[in-house]
């Protein structure tokens, strides 16, 4: 039995096992190809195709849940040889982050349903590209192998380039579309060099070898310059995901020249994904060094990550404000946003010290309230834009007059989106706050002052970024509310009203019961796959496994 474990070592994998594991990603795979068939059988009506895609979205939400509930203790390493491999993660943040992401995904599909279902001649395509993109984000959270990585970003991107362009009539979106591909294969390529580079040097795509590499040779090794690079390289690829600067500029493009529909997924999904993403990796760094050696080996990446983070929110908010067109006042909006749930990937402690998972619970509940205040607001957007033509700040004039239903949410999520309480927006900030600026860790010497000066620095420009941000989310407040030039009453389906004001809605109601929306992240961000076993035992550190130290 031995020789034949070693013969194939795929015999003692359990197959059945992973499959119902990563069952969401198999269940979409599957959707994706029965939307192929349709047309072949029911024909391209947008109708069957719509139920098709919404019944798959609801069999992959039931198994997320279910498999959220496999895996509340640690996670699963699955479709590899070696159970340390790490080629598909199963745990609570991947599962965790499979049903945010479908749940936007209804979103989406319910604006797509009000504004375009009538009029799209390519629904099978349009359906094909949405499921396509999601599984690449889903894929993308749910490794720790370089490669995967690479996958995901592709499988998430490529689909993204052509929803932006969908509209072939449509110049500005074929523009933007071109600018967007252009730039992501900029950074693919980057990326894919770093990648090269690390492998050449550690010989390994397993990121949990690459951690424990790093830790040994970032200080000291003549191949420390190479690393560097490397790491710089593949960090192109995640900030491009991300929207930070400099790898920004694709963003307000796109947002104005796609449909609205895909200006709402991308403000959001692809952001959570390479977050979650980055979040994992920071994870995977500090758990392969020693816990009194995190700072002193990670200082550099920690400060370039805060830093990055830091000009993000700050070149966002800074750009909105002279735009006058809402949509790409909502894009630099999201980069702005990506700066803020990015510093809280800055947030370098080892998984041994208490309280090490506080950046991740403050990642996961900024997302998830994100999802609600981009839906809402993306959603009034669309609708205005439907009726009126266009998104200029002007075509929101009197709108607490013209559709009282549509204004009320749009001013809740936009002052949601400054922070202000009693919104939920203010928790997703001053979570972050708390994660930045109450380290109860000591790392010894200066490297803990270093800590705590990057910490208390990046609230500072939180809270100036926020009051920056108040000026240009008040002038659509102020446009619809106190000035009126007599147009015509904005008609709004019932579909769309439920929409806006559910989002609405939740963001008020979120705010009071912050205790069970924390515990939850908090769960999430402590079942993390342990990547102990991949580490030598003379580089593994303290481990955690559902939250406990072992």
């Amino acid at each position: 039995m031995n020789a034949l474990a070693q013969a194939n070592p795929w015999s003692a994998v359990p197959i059945g096992e992973h499959l119902f594991l990563f069952s969401p990603l198999i269940v979409l795979l599957c959707t994706m190809l029965a939307i192929v068939t349709c047309p072949i059988i029911l024909g391209r009506g947008t109708r069957p195709v719509l139920a098709i895609a919404s019944l798959g979205v609801i069999v992959a939400m039931i198994f997320a849940v279910q498999v959220a509930g496999e895996v509340p203790y640690g996670g699963t390493s699955g479709f590899s040889p070696g159970q340390d491999a790490g080629m598909l993660i199963a745990d609570s943040l991947s599962s965790g982050f499979q049903i945010i992401l479908l749940i936007f995904m209804s979103g989406v599909m319910w604006l797509w349903w009000i504004g375009s279902s009538e009029s799209e001649r390519n629904a099978p395509e349009f359906f094909i590209l949405l499921l396509g993109s999601a599984l690449g984000m889903l894929l993308m959270v749910s490794t720790t192998n370089v490669l995967m990585i690479v996958a995901g970003f592709e499988l998430a991107s490529l689909p993204s380039y052509a929803l932006v362009g969908f509209d072939k009539r449509d110049r500005a979106g074929a523009e933007a579309s071109l600018k967007y591909m252009i730039f992501g294969a900029v950074c693919a390529a980057v990326m894919l060099y770093g990648i090269s580079l690390i492998y050449g040097i550690v010989g390994s795509f397993s990121f949990p070898v690459i951690a424990a590499y790093i830790q040994e040779n970032l200080i000291f090794s003549g191949d420390r310059l190479v690393l560097i690079i490397a790491l710089a390289c593949f960090m192109v690829g995640i900030a491009f995901k991300i929207a930070a600067v400099p790898c920004h500029f694709w963003c307000p493009d796109a947002f104005e020249g796609a449909k609205v529909e895909v200006t709402t997924w991308l403000s959001v999904a692809s952001k959570a994904a390479g977050l979650l993403l980055l979040a994992r990796l920071v994870m995977l760094l500090c758990s392969a060094v020693p816990h009194d050696k995190v700072m002193f080996v990670l200082r550099a990446l920690a400060w370039g990550i805060g830093i990055m983070a830091a000009v993000t929110c700050t070149v966002g908010n800074w750009c909105a404000y002279k735009q006058t067109s809402v949509k790409r006042l909502l894009a630099y909006s999201s980069i702005a946003h990506a700066g803020y749930m990015m510093m809280a990937a800055a947030v370098f402690i080892h998984p041994g010290v208490a309280g090490h998972q506080a950046g991740l619970t403050a990642l996961l509940v900024y997302v998830i309230i994100y999802l609600f205040m981009n839906l809402g607001a993306f959603g009034v957007t669309a609708m205005v834009v439907w009726e009126t033509g266009n998104d200029r700040i002007e075509s929101f004039t009197g709108l607490m007059r013209r559709a009282p239903w549509l204004a009320v949410p749009m001013v809740i999520c936009l002052m949601s989106l400054v922070g202000l309480p009693p919104l939920a927006g203010f928790l997703g900030k001053w979570w972050i706050l708390l994660a930045l600026g109450s380290f109860e860790v000591v790392h010894g010497g200066s490297q803990w002052y270093s800590f705590k000066t990057l910490g208390w620095s990046l609230v500072i420009i939180t809270v100036l970024n926020t009051l920056l941000s108040l000026y240009y989310y008040m002038r659509v407040v102020v446009r619809m509310t106190l000035h009126d030039d007599g147009q015509p009453v904005v008609r709004a389906s019932i579909r769309g009203l439920m929409l806006v004001n559910a989002c609405a809605a939740l963001l008020l109601v979120m705010f009071f019961l912050a205790g069970p929306l924390k515990e939850i992240a908090g769960r999430c961000a402590e079942g993390l796959y342990n990547p102990g076993a991949a580490l030598s035992p003379a580089t593994q550190p303290v481990a955690t496994v559902g939250g406990e130290i072992e």
